[in-house]
């Protein structure tokens, strides 16, 4: 099954049990949307908070952003009903949490298919924990299956931070290595990857600054815990004019005919290889998401 380009830039957490922050889905401008049936529901509210998500998918049969819902793990005495719950709601994926090996995803893709789930039901992982950093390459391996059902992965820097006792500073000097190699794994597998939250929704300065530093890094978007960060990541995880210009240079140029089978041209100076037009194409094609040809 070959996946469909989606813009992930900007992807908002919103609580499963907050009607009001529900109600407001349709009028922001994220790209997905995770409906929280996890962290940001409490014990006692789980039950409501599937009966308030089946009732909301029902009325909003479709919507601009990307769908996704976050259940409790299988391990948990939440899990079993929140993927019933998730399944019978026609999200487009499936947050799993806490995804500590490749079994955690499979389990749940054999789920879907033993229940004659949609294959359009696509799952995403969190890694936010020690050990699903260490097995974060044969997770995102399952990328390449496509019984898998996997599309994405989801670094849970808070959780990560939590484990592990390090602190999430200014910069994230501590945390580099383990983003770079969940995204490095995430690439490998084919998969998209999105940063994890910045909690000070207040400092846009200096949530700014981590959009930047994740873009750079190769994030295709970063999650969100309130809707004043929508715009910033929408801006942030574009290329700049320049960068486009010359993707745009590149597609055109092998598309002459006298190009076509060469592997490598000069443009404007440069030796441009078929591995540059790869990229210069995904960055065309996320500008014509948005209709900016």
């Amino acid at each position: 099954m070959t996946k469909p380009f989606r813009l992930r830039r900007s992807v908002l957490y919103v609580p499963a049990s907050n009607a009001k922050a529900l109600a407001k889905v349709a009028s922001l401008q994220a790209d997905a949307v995770i409906f929280d049936l996890e962290d940001a529901v409490a014990p006692e509210a789980k039950e409501a908070a599937r009966e308030s998500l089946r009732n909301y998918f029902h009325a909003q049969s479709a919507t601009r952003a990307e769908r996704i819902i976050r259940i409790n793990g299988l391990d948990t005495e939440w899990g079993a009903e929140d993927l019933l719950a998730a399944r019978a709601c026609r999200p487009d994926a499936i947050l799993l949490p806490k995804v500590q090996t490749p079994q955690d995803v499979t389990n749940v893709a054999e789920v879907l298919d033993d229940t004659d789930a949609s294959e359009n039901i696509r799952l995403w992982a969190m890694i936010e924990t020690a050990r699903g950093i260490l097995n974060v390459d044969a997770i995102a391996e399952l990328g390449l299956r496509s019984t898998a059902r996997l599309d994405c992965l989801v670094v849970g820097t808070n959780d990560i931070a939590k484990e592990t006792g390090t602190r999430l500073e200014k910069g994230r000097a501590f945390f580099v290595a383990w983003l770079m190699q969940v995204l490095l794994c995430a690439r490998a597998g084919k998969l998209d990857v999105i940063d994890g939250v910045f909690n000070d929704f207040a400092d846009l300065a200096g949530y700014a600054d981590e959009c930047a530093q994740a873009a750079a890094m190769g994030f295709d978007g970063k999650s969100l815990v309130h809707p004043t960060q929508i715009e910033p990541a929408n801006v942030a995880f574009l290329p700049d004019e320049q960068a486009l210009s010359e993707a745009r240079a590149i597609v055109a140029a092998f598309a002459q005919p006298e190009n076509a089978n060469k592997g490598v041209i000069s443009l404007a100076g440069k030796m441009i290889e078929r591995l540059h037009l790869e990229t210069a194409q995904k960055l065309v094609t996320k500008m014509e998401a948005l209709g900016k040809n």
